[in-house]
């Protein structure tokens, strides 16, 4: 079976929340899964000041151990319609293994959060999409194949591009049972794709 990591920069929880949900469906289609994060990036007064959540479970990822995994699943909040520059930081650092081709082939694939309903998902996942094509990865999105993202029932994220979920200007809102399925479809199917693909 495939080697997936879930890779997240996460201020609050919510994206740390969605990183486990991606991971649990990525592990229900039987692929060995690590989550990881991002290091920060702000300094330590400044994260303490904004209330960033701080005590995460998941290590600190290094840019040469994405080349061990078959499928890299990346989560991380919006920021103006972007990736915030921790994640950002991050991937920058990926030169030497796009210049060998290290990425070349893998499965990949992102999620997001926004304060609001128009604050940017789907620009965010482009933004870390387009990074994913330049490495060379074959992007899983999340397809109609996961109808809650139709529902008019309730508010909620969800993207043909990727899971997200809807956080609130204060961050009061945690992800919702349909966001987190939306996330557990997206991360089983990533798992499923790199399956055949990797298949030993």
């Amino acid at each position: 079976m495939s080697k997936v990591l879930v890779l997240y920069y996460s201020s609050y929880g919510h994206i740390e929340t969605m990183a486990n949900a991606v991971a649990e469906g990525a592990r229900s289609a039987g692929a060995t899964v690590d989550i990881k994060r991002v290091p920060e990036t702000a300094p330590a007064e400044v994260a303490k000041a904004a209330h960033f959540k701080l005590d995460q479970a998941a290590p600190v990822a290094n840019i040469e151990q994405l080349a061990d995994y078959d499928a890299i699943i990346v989560g991380t909040p919006t920021r103006f319609g972007r990736m915030p520059s921790q994640m950002a930081s991050f991937l920058d650092q990926a030169g030497g293994l796009w210049m060998r081709g290290a990425l070349n082939g893998k499965v990949g694939g992102a999620f997001t959060s926004t304060a609001t309903q128009h604050g940017g998902q789907e620009m965010t996942l482009f933004s870390v999409i387009t990074n994913l094509l330049h490495f060379g990865m074959t992007v899983v999105g999340l397809p109609y194949s996961f109808q809650g993202q139709m529902t008019l029932d309730e508010i909620t994220g969800g993207s043909p591009y990727g899971a997200t979920t809807i956080a609130g200007g204060q961050g009061q809102r945690q992800p919702s049972a349909n966001e987190l399925e939306g996330a557990r479809h997206q991360g089983k199917l990533i798992a499923e794709t790199a399956n055949k693909l990797f298949a030993k």
